[in-house]
């Protein structure tokens, strides 16, 4: 249960607002945490064009690590070049969830990023991904908002 809510409050709090995300679908991500390794692609792509989104789930990777580890995230050139946001929820030593913790990278040539629990006896349980996009639906260069083009998922297990 405990983790079912801290997953669903990454999700609801993801950030980029979730609309149109774009194909061909950005590469994978590499997520590294405590001597172990997995490539994730994204569990959603969205077109901005059509709006369509194209959900995968399935895509999400799946790693273990011991409380107080830290979770390092490796990204393609695409994804270091545009604007993108690492959501980072962690549990403390009881399981209780934390606060979120985001970060928006826009500095276009970043390809790493280390994600560091908040206590040493915490753990981080989600990291998420976000890529994002400048979008207005008037054309109007005012009315400009960030939506998300493609979103990457990593369910870290105890260690």
């Amino acid at each position: 249960m405990r983790r079912s809510r801290a997953v669903a409050a990454v999700l609801a709090a993801g950030g980029l607002a979730v609309a149109g995300c774009s194909a061909p679908g950005p590469a994978e991500i590499t997520f590294y945490a405590d001597g172990h390794t997995v490539r994730a692609a994204p569990i959603g792509l969205c077109d901005l064009k059509t709006g369509k989104c194209t959900p995968n789930p399935s895509a999400a990777g799946t790693l273990k690590a011991r409380a107080g580890k830290p979770v390092q995230i490796s990204v393609p050139g695409e994804l270091a070049k545009s604007l993108w946001k690492v959501t980072v929820q962690s549990v403390d030593g009881n399981g209780e969830p934390l606060p979120l913790k985001q970060d928006l990278i826009t500095s276009q040539d970043r390809y790493a990023y280390t994600a560091t629990p908040p206590t040493p006896d915490s753990r981080i349980v989600v990291v998420e991904v976000a890529q994002g996009a400048a979008f207005s639906a008037t054309g109007n260069p005012d009315d400009v908002q960030t939506v998300t083009k493609a979103l990457w998922s990593l369910q870290v297990q105890p260690g």
